[in-house]
């Protein structure tokens, strides 16, 4: 949670799988989505049920809890996170957004990436600490690829590697996850795909990854 001294709110960020798996065959998600946890849990539709539950049910209970005491909270629900980073480990989310980079089992089943720049975030979050009527939901994401898209991405920018494409991966429908809401605020994306990945794959180069 990041919190000024200056500002009475506090902005927490959250996964965007609180708003992907459900079953009312939307094109474009936006804040009034939400994971449909009985289908979800009844069906099994993701293998990390445990995550994507938790991660519903604290943002709901976090803003539940803000809106009956009076208190300024706001969540930020971000796609895959991809960019430069400082840790020692791979971040899960650059894992997740390299997948054709060496390890083809990575994929899941999933033919669709949104992404968005780790600088893009961290500016968004101090950008709605400061922004006087900032209220509920809001998600951050900047970018949505195909799989197939994203595989002449990788390959026409590092040809160095061997891209993997998975075989037999269907796409499946295309489906908007709508930032429209932050950016009425004002706020703009400064960074796409080419710093995203420039960004990851140098640190994974810096710490011996690749």
């Amino acid at each position: 949670m990041l919190e000024f001294k200056d500002s009475e709110t506090s902005c927490l960020h959250f996964s965007s799988a609180t708003i992907l798996y459900n079953n009312k065959g939307l094109t474009e998600l936006d804040e009034s989505t939400w994971i449909d946890l009985e289908n979800f849990q009844r069906n099994k539709i993701a293998t990390s049920s445990s995550y994507l539950v938790s991660k519903t049910l604290t943002e709901k209970v976090a803003l539940e809890f803000a809106q009956k005491n009076g208190l300024e909270v706001v969540s930020l629900v971000l796609s895959l996170v991809v960019g430069p980073f400082i840790c020692p480990k791979v971040p899960s989310s650059v894992s997740d957004a390299l997948p054709m980079i060496g390890d083809e089992r990575q994929y899941e089943n999933n033919s669709n990436f949104w992404l968005v720049h780790i600088d893009d975030v961290t500016r968004a979050l101090i950008y709605l600490l400061h922004y006087p009527d900032a209220e509920g939901r809001y998600i951050c994401s900047s970018t949505h690829i195909t799989v197939s898209q994203f595989h002449e991405f990788l390959h026409a920018r590092y040809p160095e590697f061997q891209i993997i494409m998975p075989i037999g991966l269907k796409e499946t429908k295309r489906v908007t996850i709508s930032s429209k809401k932050l950016l009425e605020t004002g706020f703009k994306y400064k960074y796409g795909l080419n710093e995203m990945f420039d960004g990851a794959i140098q640190s994974c180069r810096d710490k011996g990854f690749l």
